[in-house]
């Protein structure tokens, strides 16, 4: 948030300029059709002194038809432009709406992962959704005030005059005094709709978290909890809610009471001079009803300034997210992609998340078609390894080069379609199956949908579903397994056939037996592929070709399985941590070879290494 609010003019020069000025000619139709419906305003108001004067207090039957005959026409004026108005301005503000929305949409999308990393879910939701409706009721409010009812208002104002200028002045002597306490009211109406957007937002991103967390809501009794603490959250946002709108209703009443003074004041000096016959009934029912029906448009004119300042807070918020600087893109004259089955390489790479450093001068290097599988504690840098490959951060020093060529390079799309992703978090949208797979892609046949099923044990679940690939997966998939939203996403990473392939911890959350059909699939997708895997379970990666232990941001060792464990060390003891069993550790893939413990006491053994691997792993 900016520490210093922008301006009225500032605001509304960005939202015409950048929205409503591309509907000029629509808009242009709905001012003609404004005026027209003020004038008819004007008109009835006009009409008032002839049908006194002359049909009901002289009773001039000629005039009774013509008179009824206006009314009649200016009515009837008046509600075919009412309508027309009313749909092209909808119309306006359904288009800028859509617009404003779609454009938040592509700017958020592209920002980068520390940008989301700061701005939640709920308060972006906020953003695009009640913060665009807010901005779009609000220049509906001013459109159709400085239109219809500013045009009202002149005409009926110039029939005030046209009756009797004095009288018009003594109605309005009240507006200069309320002029103060009116702009006092928008400010305060400013402050707590500002504060009533960042609530709204606030609960926003409660509600998101709350939704996705049901689970462990559920099974840690936090219903009464969260409840507990979100009616908390909404008290406070229904009392800034209630003090915004106090102030609005301020303006009004205001307006209210300056019409009060005035007519007493009107009806003081105008009342004498009828009845002395210095001026008929006619004129002062059509002074009455000018000024009466210029009210109505005079209190919306006051209240369009605190709907104003409502939609204030929540335009600026919009347009900081839409000047929000996009960090990472791609280059004005990209490199093209390597071709072919390209290497891997970090050299000298340092990263840093604020003052935290994740890695630190890192090298590393995953050779062409080979698996090389990367090892370490949690925290150790393994994911950002991932994160820099595909450009969802950037190093502050060192370069990442893919096929010998730079990622900073290469257009971004390039970059990404050379990966195929699959990750312990099995991201569906809410879809059916086949979407799920396809993800719009419409160039797939039958044959090789078949074939990707198949390869991703995909086809192995399908006739469990009477929709079979047309059936909805759920929010986040959770119609379907574990397992299942495994295989359906290899299945996608199957179609994509991306020269490399990241795995990260993708089979980590499974049970035993949906564990080794989704490890059979990814051994296929796996094949004449650059393959970097991130994995826990060391038992799924002791065939790598290589395998890269870390630690604190830094690869300490790296080789094949058994040279690892014939060197001791991290690895070591992190695979005898897995696997220990008496007095050996027992191969899980049954190797011949069996690791013998030095010491015979096995419980001063197990005391040393896990002090080894504490000393190691945590310093």
């Amino acid at each position: 948030m900016s520490t210093k609010p922008k301006s009225a003019r500032e605001l509304l020069g960005w939202l015409w300029k950048g929205y409503l000025r591309r509907h000029m000619p629509l808009l242009g139709i709905a001012m003609v059709f404004m005026f027209i419906q003020g004038a008819m305003v004007g008109a009835v108001s006009y009409m008032m002194q002839p049908m006194f004067d002359e049909v009901l207090v002289k009773g001039n039957t000629q005039a009774l038809g013509w008179v009824s005959i206006a009314f009649l026409v200016i009515f009837s004026i008046r509600g075919a432009a009412g309508v027309v108005q009313k749909v092209v301005l909808s119309r306006i503000a359904q288009l800028t709406a859509a617009h404003l929305r779609l454009d938040l949409l592509k700017r958020l999308i592209r920002q980068d992962i520390s940008f989301h990393q700061t701005h939640p879910p709920g308060y972006l939701i906020q953003r695009v959704q009640s913060d665009v409706k807010a901005v779009n009721n609000v220049w509906r409010a001013i459109v159709t005030g400085a239109g219809r009812d500013a045009f009202s208002l002149v005409f009926l104002l110039a029939i005030a005059i046209k009756v009797d200028w004095m009288w018009t002045a003594i109605m309005l002597i009240g507006a200069p005094v309320i002029l103060i306490p009116i702009g006092i009211s928008l400010r305060y109406v400013r402050r707590k709709a500002s504060t009533a957007r960042d609530l709204g937002a606030s609960l926003a991103t409660r509600l998101d978290e709350v939704f996705h967390g049901i689970i462990p809501i559920k099974l840690n009794n936090l219903e009464h909890y969260q409840t507990d603490r979100f009616e908390a959250s909404t008290n406070t946002f229904v009392h800034s809610e209630v003090r915004a709108a106090f102030g609005s209703a301020m303006i009004t009443g205001m307006i209210d009471v300056m019409a009060g003074v005035g007519f007493m004041g009107v009806l003081l000096y105008g009342g004498s001079e009828i009845i002395s016959g210095e001026k008929t009934v006619g004129q002062f029912m059509s002074f009455f009803t000018a000024i009466g029906l210029a009210f109505d448009p005079l209190r919306r004119l006051a209240g369009v300034g605190g709907i104003w300042q409502v939609a204030a807070a929540a335009l600026e918020r919009i347009k900081e997210l839409l000047d929000a600087p996009i960090l990472l893109l791609s280059p004005d004259k990209p490199v093209a992609a390597p071709s072919g089955l390209p290497d891997v390489a970090l050299r000298d790479v340092t990263l840093r998340y604020g003052e935290a450093t994740v890695l630190s001068g890192l090298n590393l290097r995953a050779e062409a078609g080979k698996t090389t599988a990367l090892v370490g504690a949690s925290g150790a840098g393994k994911s950002t390894i991932f994160n820099l490959l595909t450009r969802l951060v950037d190093p502050q020093a060192g370069s990442v080069l893919v096929g010998g060529v730079a990622v900073q390079d290469m257009a971004l799309k390039g970059l990404r379609d050379l990966y195929s992703v699959v990750s312990q978090e099995s991201l569906l949208f809410d879809e059916t199956l086949i979407e799920n797979i396809l993800l719009g892609r419409k160039d797939v046949s039958q044959e090789r949908l078949k074939e990707v099923l198949d390869a991703a044990h995909v086809s192995d679940f399908l006739d469990k579903f009477p929709d079979g690939l047309n059936t909805l997966v759920g929010p986040r998939g959770s119609a379907l397994s574990g397992g299942q939203r495994q295989r359906v996403v290899i299945a996608r990473a199957l179609l994509r056939d991306s020269p490399i392939l990241l795995l990260d911890e993708a089979t980590s959350a499974l049970d035993a037996h949906s564990e080794k059909v989704v490890q059979g699939a990814l051994d296929r997708l796996s094949g004449g592929r650059t393959t970097l895997v991130i994995a826990h379970r060391l038992s799924t990666i002791r065939n790598a070709d290589k395998i890269v232990v870390m630690d604190r941001g830094q690869v300490v060792d790296e080789g094949s399985h058994d040279d690892l464990l014939a060197r001791g060390g991290i690895y070591a003891d992190l695979y005898r941590l897995q696997f220990q069993d008496g007095k050996t550790v027992i191969d899980p893939e049954g190797a011949a070879a069996l690791i013998p413990h030095a010491e015979p006491d096995i419980k001063a053994t197990q005391t040393s290494w896990l002090r080894r691997v504490g000393s190691r792993l945590f310093g």
